[in-house]
């Protein structure tokens, strides 16, 4: 270790983190190139002497090492300055009242269950209940390795196309919903927030249906006026304990709208079309008279809508990464 490597303890251990995960990356891919080398020798062996279940059983190893090889080949791609970062999840109810809240929920539960199937830590910090059903919106931190990195290929507006549930005619309606996914980047970075800019509101949290959860206000809301930015917290038991979570939310906001804006001069200035907001539509959902899920800007598609409403999102995950890496 450098002299003074110790002196900054957090900074030393983000990097002892770092450096813990990248071995780990060195050891996988060892074990995969040794393991390889051996199936290959004991196919050799196998078809000399006209073992056909150990070929079988090759195969089938061969198949699983296939797999891991290709989660492993979509960890390389996440390449991003923040991609191994924990994310900020939000999904915005548009326009359409029950319509729409219902596929914000759908989402949702979407976003829950993909984080369940890889091992992530997903919490629930902010939710507005919908009128009738679904939610106006909501907030999940998800907590893993490269969380940010695999999320990013969500931003953007889903839409929805389905027999509605609450439609006595069974009519056919087009639901759309926002998702904003940014790096929870609070504990990184240096970003001062005048006291005067921003209004502290406080509330009673409550749960589902809008009953309340607890007697005193402890849920808060804290509102960035030179922005407009308006972020909430309810989760917690304490008052400070919502502020605190509130305000690292609303630095991780404030960076990626800085960021955010960077980014669009550069695509201006490289002379290229720049869509913002509710406008860039990413993801079409059709349930009704086809089912169908595609993706707009990688084209990758699929009829089995059940498994990615039930968090099955890798394969869109994967094509975004490697569309990214073909446009860069």
């Amino acid at each position: 270790m450098a002299v003074g490597f110790w002196d900054d303890p957090e900074q030393a251990q983000a990097v002892m983190q770092q450096l813990a995960g990248l071995e780990s990356d060195v050891k996988e891919w060892r074990e995969i190139a040794s393991r390889v080398e051996d199936l290959s020798e004991l196919l050799e062996l196998a078809e000399m002497e006209g073992e056909e279940d150990v070929i079988a059983e090759i195969a089938s190893e061969t198949d699983r090492l296939a797999q891991k090889l290709a989660r492993m080949r979509v960890e390389v791609m996440l390449s991003g300055p923040h991609d191994s970062k924990d994310a900020i999840l939000s999904i915005y109810a548009g326009a359409g009242g029950t319509e729409s809240q219902d596929w914000a929920e759908m989402l949702l539960r979407m976003y829950l269950r993909w984080a369940e199937r890889r091992g992530f830590e997903a919490e629930i910090i902010d939710q507005m209940e919908g009128d009738e059903a679904g939610v106006k919106n909501a907030t999940v931190e998800i907590r893993g390795r490269n969380v940010f990195g695999y999320l990013r290929s969500e931003r953007g507006v889903h839409r929805l196309v389905r027999i509605s549930p609450f439609d006595n005619a069974h009519r056919r309606h087009t639901s759309f919903a926002l998702v904003e996914v940014i790096p929870d980047v609070a504990d990184d970075i240096e970003i001062e927030i005048n006291p005067d800019d921003i209004r502290v509101d406080v509330f009673k949290a409550s749960g589902h249906g809008g009953q309340n959860v607890q007697k005193n206000s402890t849920a808060i809301r804290v509102t960035h006026l030179p922005t407009g930015l308006v972020v909430s917290c309810q989760n917690e038991r304490s008052q400070a304990q919502n502020r605190e979570r509130a305000m690292a939310v609303l630095k991780a906001r404030l960076y990626d709208l800085e960021a955010q804006k960077q980014e669009e001069e550069q695509a201006k200035l490289r002379g290229e079309h720049v869509t913002a907001g509710w406008g860039n539509q990413i993801r079409s959902y059709v349930l009704h008279p086809y089912r169908m899920v595609k993706d707009l800007r990688t084209e990758w598609e699929t009829g089995n809508t059940t498994a990615v409403l039930d968090g099955e999102i890798d394969g869109l995950i994967q094509a975004y990464l490697e569309y990214m890496v073909g446009k860069n």
